[in-house]
């Protein structure tokens, strides 16, 4: 998820930027959006090893309190690094070698001078103590933050989303989504009385003398900042397994206590058939050590790495509505299919940019048509992705501004999904096409990855021209348009609202049954079509998001 779908307004939320085509948004960005989002020399001087995050929750003050161990490898000589954390939280002291060492601050970076130097490649740590009241979300997980609410019962529940808005949002750490920690211990304690789960699993549970309870989780995979939570709240939990293409897969289920009885058959309808799908296609779940953990949360939900933020209500469709328009979309839960299919777009597979979490976001959109191939046929998938066009706003590229925590247009989402069907239809061959899909989960394993690096990919994978695709759909706004004409037999077309020398290949009506492929390029063409075709009744395949215009 980005800020997970959140779709519809996430899409209004675009309309304030203007049209561009092949450029960049013309926005001004701030010296704290660069301190955010470029990975300076500050930043890229060391590799984050793993994290020891202890963080006590006062719920009833909407207060935090405690620390981050920082254990890295230095990839460079230094003396000085960055870490981030939100200046309306305060940094109490940073802890070197069990001295306090200095600071200073600007914006949201946090400067550290060690007062000695570094050496390339020597392992280190150091320890931030921080408190202060975090950011409360106002409507999450769209805007991120905190969120302080109660069941129905009136017991505390309280969880965070931050995902955009940045993990240092409420812990201390080196937050750029291109340095993922390889492990993290995360302890969070609550008042007794409350559950709190977190990523990862379970190692111990411990009573404090001060009335409240540390729960000490612990994450053996590789994790972005964002993807790194906690639910807290009173809580029923049950388990299950997976028989998958590792080896058995717990699953972990986590419903408040008055839940629980409409939670266990409504997720037992949808996640091992999940499960199943998306293996098929995209490979063996990426985090079989940690398990898979899908927990009720006081919002709509989030793709946090094996433990599944889900807030839909226990609703079929999107709290209840069918995004596609197409009925398709009833069939299942969409936050449990959307934000688990984030498990390997997203979670394994991260970008290093967040202009670039079309990856995210696209491939994971059509995880949905996919779950709908498998369960209702393919049909019934391609009617899926095709029917969430309607919501695409072509408003300003799918990409965003590189280096300033700039993400592109809310269109990463349904255009990302049209843009990996059509790609399916160019290369014309489902099994080549679903071990592309596998095949990126296993190459980029674990890694962050760029927008180039997945295109290159798909372009040697597949053996396709494809960098004018990429370009047309990511790149610019414009929708191609196949311009036509039919007379004497015969069917003339061009691309035009394209980019320079696009010729995507297009099937279309040349005969009165089925689909056949023209290679159109900017220039006109021409290709005998059969008598019964008409300028009236002439169609492109509607798998290809593409738009058909007459010209006599």
């Amino acid at each position: 998820m980005k800020k997970t779908l959140y779709l519809l307004l996430a899409l209004l939320s675009y309309t304030q930027f203007s049209k561009a085509q092949l450029m960049t948004p013309k926005n001004k960005f701030s010296r704290a959006d660069s301190l955010r989002g470029t990975l300076s020399p500050l930043r890229s001087c060391y590799d984050i090893n793993y994290y020891h995050l202890d963080v006590k929750v006062d719920i009833d003050q909407k207060y935090i309190s405690g620390s981050n161990e920082f254990q890295f490898t230095a990839t460079l000589d230094f003396s000085k690094l960055q870490f981030d954390l939100f200046e309306n939280l305060r940094v109490e002291k940073v802890v070197y070698k069990n001295k306090n060492v200095p600071f200073k601050r600007e914006f949201n970076a946090v400067f550290v001078d060690f007062q000695q130097n570094i050496s390339k490649g020597s392992k280190e740590s150091f320890t931030v103590f921080y408190s202060g009241n975090p950011i409360i979300a106002k409507t999450p997980p769209w805007d991120g933050g905190f969120i302080f609410s109660k069941d129905k019962s009136g017991n505390p529940w309280v969880s965070v989303a931050c995902q955009g808005l940045g993990a240092s949002s409420w812990w201390p750490n080196k937050d750029h989504q291109s340095d993922e920690v390889d492990s993290i211990l995360i302890s969070i304690s609550v008042p007794k009385g409350l559950q709190e789960i977190s990523n990862g699993r379970l190692r111990s549970i411990e009573e404090r003398p001060d009335g409240y309870t540390k729960y000490n989780w612990f994450v053996g995979n590789p994790i972005n900042n964002y993807n790194v939570s906690f639910y807290i709240g009173k809580y029923a939990h049950w388990t299950d397994q997976y028989q998958g293409e590792k080896g058995k897969l717990s699953i972990d289920y986590w419903s408040l206590k008055e839940d629980s009885t409409k939670a266990r058959p409504h997720w037992d309808a949808d996640v091992k058939p999940m499960l199943k799908s998306f293996e098929h296609w995209f490979g063996p779940y990426p985090f079989y050590e940690d398990g898979y953990k899908l927990v009720q949360a006081p919002h709509l939900g989030m793709e946090h790495q094996s433990a599944v933020a889900y807030g839909n209500l226990f609703k079929m469709g999107y709290l209840g509505r069918d995004l596609s328009g197409t009925g398709w979309g009833m069939k299942f839960d969409f936050i449990t299919i959307h934000e688990s299919g984030h498990e390997w777009f997203g979670n394994n597979i991260t970008t290093k940019d967040i202009a670039d979490m079309w990856v995210h976001e696209g491939f994971t959109n059509y995880s949905e048509a996919l779950f709908t191939e498998s369960t209702q046929g393919k049909a019934a998938g391609s009617a899926y992705v095709i029917g969430v066009r309607k919501s695409i706003a072509n408003d300003v590229p799918v990409i965003g501004t590189y280096g300033v925590n700039h993400e592109g247009s809310g269109d990463m989402y349904y255009k990302g999904a049209n843009l990996v069907h059509l790609i399916r239809q160019l290369i014309n061959n489902d099994e080549q096409f679903r071990a592309i899909l596998r095949g990126m989960n296993k190459t980029f394993y674990h890694q962050t990855v760029t927008t180039q690096q997945v295109e290159d990919y798909i372009i040697k994978q597949s053996g396709l021209k494809l960098n004018k695709v990429f370009d047309q759909y990511l790149r610019t706004t414009m929708v191609p348009v196949l311009e036509y004409k039919i007379g004497a037999g015969k069917l003339s077309y061009r691309w035009t609202a394209c980019v320079k020398d696009f010729d995507m290949p297009l099937k279309v009506t040349l005969k009165n049954k089925g689909f056949e492929t023209i290679h159109p390029g900017t220039h006109w063409k021409s290709e005998p079509v059969s008598k019964e075709i008409t300028r009236d009744n002439f169609q492109a395949d509607p798998n290809f998001y593409v738009k058909t215009k007459n010209v006599q």
